[in-house]
């Protein structure tokens, strides 16, 4: 009972194939948060434009700036994420070359080395 190549045997996992990221997925990101933290900050402003008292004044102040710190750093690291993996894809086929150069063992050429 042969198995195909293309398929894994049983209990092993086949490798996650992840589409392609490129600027413009990077772009859309840097977009969604900029819509996302401007939303909330014209919210903020609604919200504050009625405020009567200081002291809800300083609460909704201190809930908006608990949230735009969340976001920023929730969305922060979603672009982080597409960085590095933009980067992945762009190092992918050095990665494999260096992988294979360390296995076999083959070291830079040293000049300043004479037999």
């Amino acid at each position: 009972m042969g198995t195909s190549p293309d398929v894994p045997p049983s209990g092993v996992a086949a490798p996650v194939e992840t589409a392609p990221i490129g600027l413009r997925a990077i772009a859309n990101a840097y977009g969604d948060y900029t819509r996302k933290s401007f939303e909330e900050t014209r919210c903020f402003v609604e919200q504050l434009t009625v405020v009567r008292s200081p002291d809800k004044a300083m609460k909704l102040q201190t809930e908006f700036a608990r949230q735009a710190y969340e976001t920023f750093v929730a969305e922060s690291q979603k672009i982080y994420e597409l960085h590095s993996k933009l980067a992945r894809q762009a190092l992918g086929p050095w990665q494999g070359f260096v992988a294979r150069t360390t296995e076999t063992g083959v070291e830079s050429p040293d000049v300043t080395r004479r037999k």
